[in-house]
C-alpha cells in the first residue's frame, strides 16, 4: 500500500468545495492506501484568525471529516499541532530551500499582494507543507490543480536534502489530482471559499441550501427564461454533474439548450440533489456533536499513531545531519 498524506485547514465545518475537491477523494483512497489525514492548524495561523474560535473550528472540522466518511480504522486522522515534529522538520527544510523558489509560488504572490506587511509564515507556508508530507515519507498527495506547484517544490526540497544528507531517504511525492479539479464558487468567479461566502456548508439544512443556490450565477446568456443557454458555460451545470443522476444531467443540458425551463427550475432540482447527498452526513455530524468525546479520542489516538512515525523520521534526520543525540540520565547505585 502506498502512503498518502493530505491536510485541511480548521475552517469549521466542511463546505461543498472541500467535499468535492478533497474529502470525497480521501474517503475513496483510505480503502486502497495507508492514509494520514491532518487538520493543519499551524497553517491556519499564517493569516489573520480568531484565536478564541480555533479550538472549536478544529473540532468542527474533525466532526465533518468523520461524518463525511473518514474512518479512523482505515486512516490516521489527527491535528497538526499535536505532532511537534512537523515544525521541527519545517525548520530543517528552511536550511535547504532557496528564498527565490518560495517567492515565485503563485499562491504567495497572490496573497502577498493583498497584504501591507507580508509575514514570513506566508512565505514559508510551502516549506511547512513539505514537512507535513515528507515527515511521513508519503508517496502521494491528493491535491487540486492549484497546489501542484507546491508539490513540485516539495520534490525539490526532498532532492536537496537527500543530496546533502542521504540519498533516497525522503521520497519525491507525486500529486494525485482529484476528479473535481477546480470548484468554482456560486458567484461564478472565484474558487469556492468560506471566506468569500460563495459556497454551501455540508451540514446546512434544505432551506439554507436553497437560499444559497437561488441567487447563484448561471450562464450569462440566459437573461430571460425564453433564452436558450449553453450548459457548459453554466457553473451550476458542473455541480449537477457531481450531485445529480446521469439521466438528470442529460435532461438539464437539453432543457438549458432549448430554453425548456428557467434557471430557477434548474436550481431547484440541483438543490434537492445536494440536500439528498448531504443528508446522511448531516445526521452523522449531529450525532458526533451531541457527544464529542469519541471525536477527541479519535484525534488523540491519531496523534499517537502519527507521532510514532514522525519521531522515527526525525531520529534519523538528526542522526544524518550530525546533531548530538540526547543523553539519557542514569541513576548511580
Amino acid at each position: 500500500m502506498r502512503r498518502v498524506f493530505s491536510g485541511i485547514q480548521p475552517s469549521g465545518e466542511l463546505h461543498l468545495g472541500n467535499y468535492l475537491g478533497a474529502v470525497q477523494h480521501w474517503v475513496e483512497m483510505q480503502n486502497e492506501h495507508e492514509c494520514f489525514f491532518c487538520i493543519v492548524d499551524y497553517h491556519a495561523i499564517t493569516q489573520d484568525y480568531d484565536a478564541a474560535k480555533l479550538h472549536s473550528r478544529t473540532l468542527d472540522m474533525a466532526v465533518s471529516l468523520l461524518a463525511a466518511g473518514i474512518d479512523p480504522e482505515r486512516a490516521v486522522l489527527f491535528v497538526q499541532s499535536h505532532v511537534l515534529e512537523h515544525t521541527e522538520l519545517a525548520w530543517v527544510f528552511t536550511t535547504v530551500t532557496p528564498i527565490g523558489e518560495l517567492e515565485r509560488m503563485t499562491q504567495f504572490k497572490d496573497k502577498s499582494r493583498r497584504q501591507e506587511s507580508v509575514r514570513a509564515g506566508l512565505l514559508n507556508y510551502p516549506v511547512l507543507q513539505a514537512a507535513d508530507v515528507l515527515l511521513y515519507k508519503a508517496e502521494m498527495v491528493p491535491v487540486g490543480e492549484d497546489q501542484v506547484q507546491h508539490i513540485e517544490l516539495m520534490r525539490e526540497i526532498a532532492r536537496k536534502w537527500n543530496a546533502r544528507y542521504g540519498e533516497e531517504f525522503f521520497p519525491e511525492p507525486q500529486p494525485a489530482i482529484t476528479r473535481a479539479r477546480r470548484i468554482i464558487g456560486l458567484d461564478g468567479q472565484a474558487k469556492m471559499s468560506k471566506s468569500l461566502g460563495n459556497t454551501i456548508g455540508i451540514q446546512e439544512d434544505a432551506d439554507s441550501i436553497w437560499q444559497r443556490l437561488r441567487p447563484a450565477v448561471t450562464d450569462p446568456a440566459r437573461v430571460r427564461k425564453s433564452d436558450p443557454g449553453t450548459p457548459e458555460k453554466c457553473n451550476l451545470y458542473s455541480l449537477h454533474q457531481h450531485f445529480s443522476p446521469t439521466d438528470t444531467v442529460a435532461d438539464v443540458a437539453a432543457k438549458c439548450r432549448s430554453a425548456g425551463w428557467g434557471c430557477l427550475d434548474c436550481k431547484r432540482v440541483l438543490s434537492e440533489n445536494v440536500v439528498n447527498t448531504f443528508a446522511p452526513i448531516r445526521e452523522r455530524a449531529a450525532e458526533l456533536k451531541a457527544d464529542p468525546q469519541p471525536v477527541l479520542e479519535i484525534l488523540q489516538d491519531g496523534a499517537q499513531r502519527a507521532r510514532a512515525v514522525a519521531q522515527e523520521t526525525m531520529r534519523e534526520v538528526r542522526e544524518r545531519m550530525g546533531f548530538m543525540p540526547e543523553l539519557v540520565a542514569t541513576s548511580r547505585t
